[in-house]
């Protein structure tokens, strides 16, 4: 081997230790941020996030080109803690009632654990890229797939399911929102309750504009392993 074939090589190590490290401190602020956000509120600064990383501010941006980087990288983020608090769902066994109120449920619980970050993206959605929407549509897509499964069983046209998966999520998100900010007028139980109810309704009439008129009480076959 040539002594300059040993230095590329080398410096290619370099170069990919470097990468490596690089990736981990970035996952390491974003976990800063987020505590920052939970603790501080959606309008965190870049400074409170490098003080909760114990770091300098202009060390923050040596790992991120600028503000708007650490905010897609947030967004990414708050999409990855959204598929794996939803994950168990993917693997329900019961009625058509029972599986739409744990969705409900866990979509309310995540929205509640994480109502500054939900804030926090709001306004990123303001200031340019939809953030919210990114997560939705995180969602929505994994809850397609569990409608394209259903309708297949029940021998209908799977092209709605996505349409049906974003409406849903959009009906459950934003009463969601709104209840976080005004959540003492419907107890938590009530809110679930409505929106199983109006889900279950457009549902039903969705099956039964396909002929099929199901129980919601009874045990429906156990969807597909959740998406990978």
């Amino acid at each position: 081997m040539t002594s300059s074939s040993a230095a590329t090589r080398a410096g290619d190590g370099r170069a990919t230790r470097w990468a490596g490290q690089r990736e981990r401190r970035r996952r390491e602020f974003v976990t800063a941020a987020l505590r920052a956000i939970a603790e501080t509120g959606p309008q965190v600064s870049t400074a409170q996030i490098a003080d909760e990383a114990g770091i300098a501010r202009p060390q923050l941006y040596k790992h991120f080109d600028d503000a708007t980087d650490l905010q897609r990288a947030i967004t990414d983020e708050a999409a990855q803690l959204v598929t794996t608090a939803l994950r168990p769902l993917w693997e329900l066994r019961g009625s058509a009632i029972q599986l739409i109120t744990v969705a409900v449920d866990a979509h309310i619980d995540w929205l509640t654990d994480n109502a500054n970050l939900y804030r926090y993206l709001s306004l990123q959605s303001h200031s340019g890229r939809d953030a919210v929407a990114d997560v939705k549509t995180v969602i929505a897509r994994q809850l397609t797939q569990l409608f394209e499964h259903y309708l297949t069983l029940f021998e209908m046209d799977t092209r709605i399911a996505e349409t049906i998966a974003f409406g849903v999520v959009g009906l459950v998100d934003s009463c969601t929102a709104q209840w976080l900010e005004t959540r003492h007028r419907v107890p938590r139980a009530e809110l679930t309750a409505l929106l199983t109810r109006w889900i279950w309704r457009l549902l039903d009439d969705i099956l039964r504009t396909g002929g099929v008129e199901l129980d919601p009480h009874i045990t429906l076959p156990p969807p597909p392993l959740h998406p990978a």
